[in-house]
């Protein structure tokens, strides 16, 4: 029997397709500036570590310093490794794949506590600095001047008010989405460098005119423990014959100078090909720079500031206390140490700032994996950040510096409960994992011992030993960090497990609704085959379900069927969040569901298609720029910001442009204010403006030519290409000659400058990446056959 053919048609699905990418947008950074952004968190301690260990354990503590700042960079080698194996290579995401989700959110909580205090410890010790040298100065005045008209301050008090000033300043600063920059973190650490450079090299001359010796050595017989450093310990009999064990309770005290490992971890998915080797670059580089720095400066500071003033006058502000104790004039050293004073603000306030970025990337980073609530992400209505995830670190680092009156000490010795037990709990994960994958790694904690097929991590063990020890013997010396510790992480543990019980209640019903809604297709990355989308389409950005004018204005002036429309909303990942997101991971929150169902919406009310595409993304600017390229856009359109001006956001993406790889397209980018009014910035490589005369001088330039012999095929643009190689070479031959010459000409050109003149007409010299043009109406579209720019009006 013949079969008979039967054609079934399927009821076509009202959901809507949207693409979710899994490949995070990121900007990409060299390993120099990589390492600056952990200097400036762990130069930071520099400034008082030295002060707070000596105050503990006695005159022998710069000794420990250095010891754990060479055991800082074997701490390291384990962040390293971890990187290698995952390009998050961070504490969470180390332990749950080792000991799983309980013990994750348990270092995590560690790990909050360590950034928390990272905040208050900063901006207390950036206070101590400035209120250490206006009272110096003032009694110089006093003395020298007799002028005795201003106060004497409290350094705790005082010090707490500045920290308090800096903290909330930084708090307004991230709410409204002003990012840490590499490029900042870069600036700051050249200035520390120059400081660092003129500290080490003043302080050694004094150290060999003066004859100073060496503090004593780091033998149980010259430890002098206060106190309060015996913690739990003190007043039994054991605090006395502590032998070996003092010693590693010294190094315990000691230990609050290593910290910006996990900043490492953060900053690796950012650092640019080669990674790895780059990774291990900007290892080196922390290396050395705080051993130089945090270690033998703080060598330096018991050889050379007197025993009666060091700790008594200058604990909190030690570096300060060497600048005034160097030989040289008075004036010269107070000159010195308000340099000092200024680079200690910088670097000390960075980290106050690095702490509150580095905490909310952390709870981010939770968040992603569905720890932490919808509420918590929720986006700040007018400059769309987490901003209740910033007050809630904002709020405890408050809290932290009013209880404790701007008590450096006090801070200090909590401080390291943070440090020591995430670094702990990031070894021991580690460890596990060497047996649990047994795979090949990009790095590898050195000495390894290979028995048979067996290999035994005797370095990765060295280093978890150390940690785990440490870790348990502060618990009993360190009375404060424990009880507080404890406290700290046994809440937001609690918080932790509590909000994910939550959140997977609602983010079932939230993929429920999302299925029901919205076909949604996972792609590893964004290209026009995924979208099915034609070339010189038209990119829209969303933010906001309640003010969708870009997206109106672009379904107003586009012909969906001639140009695909594509809404990108963008997924912003927290710091040191993955590089890759699979579809198990991608979360969609209530708002990314408000702001899909309304752009359906809206281009429903056009009668027009449009494309939705989510991409996760580490910079609003990079995601966009590209997404663009990818999928080989004509237009992207854009709201007016919230915090930045039409033409600041043009920088930026221009900006992001210039970092693009090759093949980069150019782009049209056009930023809608809320009345309707656009602006639109050339984004690319774009035609100079050129005078009437200018033209008129290559043309005679070709005329005169023209004559020579073997010139008849000669063209104007071979002229302007002439010139163009020949000032390149001029200016590779001696760039100080070129410029001067290229300063005259733009002087007598400036002496022109008036109404009329085409040349000034479009900003040509707006900035990188882009060109300004006049606001328009309609979208511009480039003729393939010419280099001028047509616009269709509406």
């Amino acid at each position: 029997m013949a079969a008979t053919k039967q054609t079934i048609v399927l009821p076509q699905s009202n959901r809507v397709r949207l693409v979710v990418a899994s490949s995070v947008m990121l900007t990409f950074i060299s390993f120099w500036r990589a390492a600056a952004i952990v200097l400036n968190d762990l130069g930071s301690s520099a400034f008082y570590a030295g002060g707070l260990a000596e105050e503990a354990v006695g005159k022998a503590a710069p000794w420990f310093i250095l010891g754990v700042m060479v055991f800082a960079y074997a701490v390291r080698a384990v962040y390293v490794e971890s990187c290698s194996m995952f390009t998050r290579g961070g504490v969470y995401r180390i332990v749950k794949e080792a000991l799983g989700g309980t013990f994750a959110k348990v270092s995590v909580s560690a790990l909050m506590f360590d950034y928390v205090l990272t905040g208050p410890i900063s901006g207390v010790s950036a206070g101590q600095y400035i209120i250490g040298m206006f009272n110096d100065v003032a009694a110089y005045s006093a003395v020298k001047f007799h002028w005795a008209i201003v106060p004497h301050l409290r350094p705790d008090y005082s010090s707490a008010a500045i920290a308090i000033l800096i903290t909330i300043y930084f708090w307004w600063q991230n709410t409204k989405g002003i990012e840490e920059s590499s490029e900042k973190a870069l600036n700051i650490m050249k200035v520390t460098t120059v400081m660092v450079v003129i500290l080490l090299g003043w302080g050694i001359f004094t150290v060999i005119h003066r004859g100073a010796e060496l503090p004593p050595l780091p033998i149980p017989s010259n430890l002098h423990f206060s106190p309060d450093a015996l913690g739990f310990l003190k007043g039994t009999k054991f605090a006395s014959s502590l032998g070996l064990l003092g010693v590693l309770m010294a190094f315990g005290h000691s230990v609050l100078a290593m910290s910006g490992e996990e900043s490492l971890a953060q900053v690796n998915r950012e650092i640019e090909h080669p990674k790895l080797k780059n990774l291990k670059r900007a290892a080196l580089v922390i290396a050395v720079y705080s051993f130089m720095f945090t270690g033998i400066c703080s060598l330096l500071a018991v050889m050379i500031i007197p025993d009666a003033v060091r700790v008594h006058v200058y604990r909190d502000n030690l570096i300060a206390g060497m600048a005034m104790h160097m030989v040289g004039p008075e004036l010269l050293r107070i000159f010195f140490r308000g340099f000092v004073v200024l680079v200690g603000f910088l670097i000390l306030g960075g980290a106050v700032n690095t702490a509150i970025v580095g905490s909310t990337g952390v709870l981010m980073r939770v968040a992603e994996d569905g720890v932490l609530t919808d509420w918590f992400r929720k986006p700040q209505r007018k400059y769309g950040t987490s901003y209740r995830i910033i007050n809630l670190v904002a709020g405890i680092q408050l809290f932290v510096i009013v209880v404790t009156h701007g008590n450096v000490l006090a801070i200090g010795e909590a401080y390291a409960f943070g440090v020591i037990w995430s670094f702990t709990f990031n070894a021991l994960a580690m460890l596990v994992l060497r047996w649990k994958f047994r795979g090949e790694r990009g790095a590898k904690v050195p000495l390894n011992v290979r028995i048979g097929k067996t290999e035994i991590p005797l370095g990765l063990i060295s280093v978890f030993l150390v940690l785990l020890s440490t870790a348990i013997v502060n618990l009993f010396t360190k009375s404060v960090a424990t009880i507080s510790g404890v406290i700290f992480a046994a809440a937001f543990f609690i918080v932790f497990t509590l909000s994910e019980r939550d959140n997977k209640k609602r983010h079932d019903l939230s993929t429920r609704q999302m299925r029901e809604h919205f076909q949604l297709e996972h792609q590893d990355t964004v290209g026009r085959d995924a979208l099915e989308i034609r070339p010189g389409a038209v990119v829209v950005t969303m933010r906001d379900s309640a003010t969708p004018f870009a997206l109106k204005w672009a379904l107003t002036h586009t012909n969906t069927d001639e140009q695909d429309l594509v809404v990108l909303a963008a997924r912003m990942m927290g710091v040191g969040g993955p590089e890759y997101v699979s579809a198990s991971e991608q979360l969609f929150s209530e708002h990314e569901q408000m702001l899909f169902t309304k752009a359906v919406s809206v281009a429903e009310s056009f009668g027009k298609h449009i494309s939705l595409l989510v991409v996760p993304a580490g910079d609003i600017f990079a995601a966009l720029v590209q997404t663009a390229n990818s999928l080989d856009a004509a237009a992207v359109i854009s709201g007016l910001s919230s915090k930045l001006t039409a033409e600041e956001q043009a920088y930026h993406v221009g900006q992001a442009w210039e970092a693009l790889p090759e093949p980069k397209r150019q782009f049209t980018f056009y930023v809608i204010k809320p009345d309707g009014e656009s602006l639109s910035f050339h984004i690319g490589p774009h035609a100079p403006a050129i005078r009437p005369d200018e033209v008129q001088l290559v043309h005679r330039l070709w005329l005169n030519l023209r004559r020579a012999p073997g010139m008849h095929d000669l063209h104007h643009s071979d002229i302007v290409t002439y010139a163009l190689t020949r000032m390149a070479a001029e200016f590779a031959r001696d760039k100080q000659e070129t410029l001067k010459g290229l300063q005259h000409c733009i002087d007598e050109i400036n002496t022109r400058r008036g109404l009329g003149n085409s040349r000034y007409e479009e900003m040509d010299d707006a900035g990188p990446g882009y060109s300004v043009r006049a606001p328009q109406r309609g979208l511009e579209k480039k003729d393939a056959n010419s280099n001028s720019n047509v616009v269709n009006k509406s």
